[in-house]
This record gives structure tokens, sequence and C-alpha cells, in this order.
């Protein structure tokens, strides 16, 4: 099997990919916190993991993924400051009970997910759904020294792991003056720690809370990063192959996952950690609050003023390739027209290679050649899962299978072997891997529609071309371009095909 190599954002270095059960690949995503709409940002953290956990699959890895639902704890500081949690705040906004405005966003989430062409993770754990595997972690966190109670609520106790495990920070890369300074700015009211990085684990309730639930410390709440702690050591048990999440997550998130299984198991989580980088629109970095911000629907409905007409998801998705999933993605609407143009490219590419037949049984003068392109798509995705790379070298394919096509090449130079290992790799890494889905397939009700008119004025132009009416028939051939549909006249028929 070829070797898989990961970036691991922990050590800060690409290595051998090594499961801890042969041919078992175990993952933990961080998913999406229910409150709201789904981030078109955050889209692309869970379309990268899916492609992982597809490649995974595709190399014939037994994968259990699991990416959780967090519908509690996400808090605006981890004191109880009479601030609620995201969920319960949405809940009052909208005059719901927080788990209609959780049912209501996990739907949403999933409707996306669907759109995007993704699989359904192996386990979905909810927090809600796992406060027992929490508390018990927090008793266990108490019980080796390395969280206290104060007033109801318990803290994890950041600097008892420095004096026991050089560990705090090294994700981030954050000195300790730069963690406490972020703790300082992002969490309010330090009166109750011991320190200022400390971070809660279970907090208290205020009267005005809606979701609370009773413990010996009190009635309150977890915190917002025990649940991944609970539900990945639940799951894939006390350290695992791969953690992934967004950029965003590193701090305090993961660095508080790491600094809780130490306290709780005694080792790391994960053996590699994997962090998708952000998406920013027109260079910037999307927020709502300044106006800079596109969501799916708008996207692949309703329209933005970002962007010029509506996409597919598929083409989104295929912009989403372009990229490493390590590098800053820029989402602008001349970025989503060449996405567009080569979706449609290598969707066209994908089914004329189905189409080539090749007499040639022997060794062809192109099979050296095509299968150099195929062995390199297939290093490009053993590198880090870098789809950029792979999907260029697919390009390459399709610029092959359109000279095969139009007889610039000649398709008895291919072997029938090498012939039918190139229409595999396209299935392979288009469909398989890449999760795309075919909207120009034929077979699809819409496309069938599309292909009876388009037939239909081909027919129409050829009656105005044969009553010498070229302006008709050159006007019917501007309005099918203008469509996208590109007419080719042939010595004995027309052909047609979508635009380039």
């Amino acid at each position: 099997m070829q070797k898989i190599h990961i970036y691991d954002s922990y050590k800060r270095e690409k290595r051998e990919f090594s499961p801890i059960v042969p041919e078992f690949v175990s993952m933990y995503v961080c998913g999406p916190t229910v409150y709201s709409d789904v981030h078109l940002g955050n889209c692309r953290t869970f379309v990268s993991f899916d492609i992982i956990y597809r490649y995974f699959l595709a190399k014939g890895f037994k994968v259990r993924y699991v990416r959780n639902i967090t519908d509690v704890g996400h808090l605006v500081g981890d004191v109880d400051t009479g601030a609620e949690s995201k969920v319960e705040a949405r809940a009052r906004l909208e005059q719901k009970e927080p788990m209609e405005i959780v049912q209501k966003y996990t739907n949403g989430f999933h409707d996306v997910m669907r759109l995007l062409g993704t699989l359904s993770p192996s386990i979905e754990p909810t927090a809600t759904g796992h406060l027992i595997e929490q508390i018990e972690m927090v008793r266990e966190i108490l019980r080796n020294g390395y969280a206290y109670q104060v007033n109801g609520s318990v803290y994890f106790d950041t600097q008892k792991l420095l004096q026991t495990h050089d560990v705090y920070g090294q994700l981030s890369g954050k000195q300790q003056e730069e963690l406490l300074e972020e703790s300082r700015d992002n969490l309010k009211n330090q009166s109750e720690k011991r320190h200022p990085s400390d971070f809660a684990l279970w907090v208290k309730a205020s009267p005005k809370h809606l979701m609370r639930w009773n413990t010996e410390w009190s009635e309150g709440y977890p915190g917002w990063h025990i649940e991944c702690s609970a539900m990945s050591t639940k799951y894939l048990g006390k350290t695992f192959d791969l953690h992934g999440g967004g950029m965003d997550l590193q701090f305090p998130h993961h660095e508080n996952e790491i600094a809780q299984n130490i306290g709780a198991c005694g080792c790391l989580p994960a053996n590699y950690w994997m962090h998708a980088n952000m998406m920013l629109l027109n260079g910037k970095k999307m927020s709502k609050s300044d106006g800079n911000n596109i969501t799916p629907a708008e996207l692949f409905q309703l329209g933005s003023p970002f962007t010029s007409k509506i996409y597919s998801p598929m083409v989104f998705k295929f912009l989403l390739l372009q990229t490493h999933y390590r590098s800053t993605l820029n989402l602008t609407d001349v970025g989503l027209q060449a996405a567009e143009q080569g979706y449609f490219r290598m969707m066209k590419a994908a089914e004329s290679a189905q189409k080539l037949q090749s007499n040639n049984s022997n060794t062809g003068s192109e099979d050296a050649e095509v299968l150099a392109i195929i062995a390199a798509a297939e290093e490009a995705m053993a590198d880090d899962f870098n789809t950029a790379m792979a999907l260029s070298q697919l390009f390459a394919l399709a610029t092959k299978i359109n000279a095969y096509e139009n007889n610039q090449l000649n398709i008895n130079d291919l072997s029938t072997e090498v012939l039918e290992k190139m229409k595999a790799c396209l299935k392979l890494f288009l469909f398989d891997v890449f999760g795309l889905q075919n909207e120009l397939s034929q077979t699809s009700d819409k496309a069938a529609t599309v292909g009876k008119l388009v037939d239909l004025a081909i027919e129409l132009r050829k009656e105005a071309r044969a009553r010498k009416d070229f302006a008709a028939s050159d006007l019917i051939r501007n309005q099918l371009l203008e469509a996208g549909i590109q007419l080719k006249d042939g010595k004995t028929e027309v052909t047609w095909e979508y635009k380039q």
C-alpha cells in the first residue's frame, strides 16, 4: 500500500501515517455548534475532512469517523456572568425551547452537507446526549488533582498541568505570556480562578439559564471543551489516530482538550492533529457584523451582492478542491466563475472517457505518459491530501481525453489496460474521493430535458440554414452560447457541449 504522509499541527512536521490498529483509522473532527445556520467557512472544514475520510475508505482502510454536534456549553466566557450559551440566546430570541433550536439548525447543517455531497460520519454524538460521560471525566480530573471547585463551578488547573507535563501551548505555538494575554482578553470575570489561563469544566448556572443539570458541585452545565474530550475518549479510546477541526480551534479549544485528556487519562488524545485553514471573502475575513459575509443559501439559492449569479454546490466544492486544506482560500466571484468552467470541463472529460475505446492490447506509445499522470495524482493525495495537485493531474488527463476524442491523438496509441486505468483514476478521484456529483450527466431528468431542447434548437437552426436565413441561424447559435451551450458544426452532423 502506498505510504501516506500527514502534516501534524502538534509536532509541526509532515510524518508518515501509521495507524494505531493496522488497516483501521480512528478520526475525530469537531463539528458544528448548532445555534445558527452553518457558516460557509465551516463548510470548507467539513468538506476537507470528508475528503480525507473518503480517501482512507478508497485506500481500503476501515474508518471510524466521529464528528460531534455542540448543542450546549459553547459559552460567551468560562465563568457564569449571566451570559447565556449561544443555543439559549437563540432560543430566547426565537421564543423556542433550546432543543427546538438544536433540531432546527442540526437539520439545516445536514441539508447543506448533503448538498455538498459529503458522507455521514460513522458516529455523530451530541453534547447533551453525553452529559454522564462529561460529568465523569470532570470527576476524574478532580481526582487526579488537575482541577478545583469554586462556588459550585469546576476549573481546570493549568499551572498544575505545567508542573507535570510541558504541553500547554505547544499545539498553538503560544508562549505562556501569550496564553495569559489571550485569556485576559477573551475571558471576563476572572475572580473565581486561581490563574487567568484556567478554564471551566463545569459552570454553576444562574436562575435564568434554561439548560441545566444537577451534580454534586451545583446545578449547572458543562464547559465547552469537555464534551469533545469525553466523546472522543468514549468512541475512539484514550488515544486515537487523527483529530481535526478548523484552524480557529487550535486555541483555546484544542489546547484545552489536550489538557483535559492528560488530566483525566494521562496521555495525549491524538497521534496527529490536523487543521483546515480559514476562508476569506474578497480578501477579508468573513464577518456578519462587518457585512462581509455570504451564506450557503445565498450562494446556492438566493443570490448575493458578492456574486454575479447563483452557483451550484458542486462548483463551490470544486473551488475548495483547488486549494490545499491547510492554505487560506479566498472566495471571489471570479474564482467561482473559473471553478464553474473547470468543473464543467472535468465532468465532460469524465463522460467522454467512458466512451473511449482502444483496440490496442499491447503496450502503446501513450502508456508511459498517462501512467505517469495517474501516479502523480496518487502521490499528491498521499502527500497530506493535496487535492489541488491531484486535481491538476486530472486536468492533464482531461486534456489527453479531449485530444483522443477529437482525433488529435490516436486512441489506439493507448493500450486497453492503461485506458481502463485512466477511467478508473477519474472515477476514483472525482466521485469516490472528492465526492463530486456529475450535474452534466445525461441520465438525469434535467440534463435529458436540456438535451431535448438543444436538439430542437439544432433542428430549427438546420431549417433556417436550408432556407438561407443565416441571420436566424446565427441568432439561435448565439442564444444557445449565452445560455452556456456551444454548438460544433461537423461534416455530417452538429454536436453540442457545455461552454468551457
